[in-house]
């Protein structure tokens, strides 16, 4: 690279990096409380007691992505041994097994309906099946085929049963057109891959997570647009959760932290580790009523902290391997995990 090339990116790069310096200077000039400081006078949560329901196996590889259909009944999984499987745990039985062309999975989603699930990989599409009808085999039915990508497909969400979201490793955020199979918006949404992509409870907006080390909110009612940037990880941000009011959202870091991020105040009002190790977060999920976190950790285990006091509250044991995603169930009765150890876990 010619030595002037190299010196006008060396005075962008810092430029931004005193801009960036400058926000979180005039941000915490504003942070007058700390979230724990002010619930002082809020009474010590209870522990939380969690215990495995339900010990699904089928898989004979990693499982990747866990995520809950609409009904907090069923969930589908993707894995490495090229299946995706939808279960029902209520009962931990199978309802079907959908194999796949590519075994590269990284995210997968079940509709809001329970009618459609999608998936995603190194195969660098999204492909949506149609959980009620079945092809020759008997499994779910292919409907799309979503191409377009130049990156490994890293996240990916349903709007309803005709909009999708996808995030990607070539740093763009896409909206589908499911019934036509067509892209409606394709942006450029960070600095790195996307990797989490977590809606808001009224599906008006969205927040993202790169490995750039920033999460974005976006607003869907008019096109795509970023309307914040929130900055404050050291590492990559690998999973966002809304919380349930809609006015804030959750974080997992590869940084060893985790973090809850005002929308209003603009910037993380609670920052938590564990007391005792410090592995890195791979996934993370809000109870329903918004006081506890949860978060999948390459420590084998999930961690629990009670949100208002920003306390360790415990540790949910029993995957072997590195727990690679997790999700609550939308009426806050159940927590699905996933690990590298091969199996899912329900915690009730």
């Amino acid at each position: 690279m010619p030595p002037k090339v190299d010196e006008e990116t060396a005075k962008l790069r810092k430029e931004l990096e005193d801009l960036i310096k400058k926000i979180k200077e005039e941000q915490s000039k504003v942070a007058d409380v700390k979230l724990e400081d002010a619930c002082s006078n809020v009474p010590d949560a209870s522990k939380v007691r969690l215990t495995t329901k339900k010990y699904l196996k089928g898989h004979i590889n990693k499982v990747n992505s866990v995520h809950y259909s609409g009904d907090s009944r069923h969930i589908v999984t993707g894995s490495l041994d090229g299946k995706l499987i939808i279960w029902d745990t209520w009962t931990g039985n199978k309802v079907q097994v959908i194999p796949l062309r590519s075994s590269w999975v990284m995210s997968v989603a079940f509709a809001p309906s329970g009618n459609f699930v999608a998936c995603g990989g190194m195969d660098n599409m999204c492909t949506v099946y149609d959980v009620n009808n079945r092809d020759s085999t008997g499994a779910a039915k292919m409907t799309r085929e979503l191409l377009g990508y130049e990156g490994f497909l890293s996240s990916c969400r349903f709007i309803d049963d005709k909009m999708l979201i996808t995030g990607s490793g070539d740093m763009k955020l896409c909206i589908w057109d499911v019934e036509v199979g067509k892209k409606t918006i394709d942006e450029v949404g960070h600095a790195g891959d996307v990797v989490s992509i977590s809606l808001a409870p009224d599906m008006k907006t969205f927040v993202t997570g790169s490995v750039d080390k920033t999460c974005k909110l976006w607003d869907l009612r008019d096109g795509l647009k970023c309307q914040q940037i929130f900055f404050g990880h050291e590492a990559d941000v690998n999973s966002v959760c809304y919380f349930p009011n809609g006015y804030s959202f959750c974080t997992a870091s590869e940084d060893k932290t985790t973090r809850l991020f005002d929308i209003r105040s603009d910037q993380a009002i609670s920052i938590m580790k564990p007391p005792s190790s410090t592995p890195g977060f791979t996934s993370a999920g809000v109870s329903l009523s918004g006081r506890f976190l949860l978060c999948g950790a390459d420590d084998n285990n999930v961690h629990i902290w009670d949100l208002l006091k920003a306390q360790h509250n415990g540790t949910l044991q029993g995957h072997d391997n590195r727990i690679t995603s997790l999700c609550v169930a939308p009426n806050g009765m159940g927590i699905s995990t996933c690990s590298w150890d091969q199996h899912v876990r329900v915690w009730g």
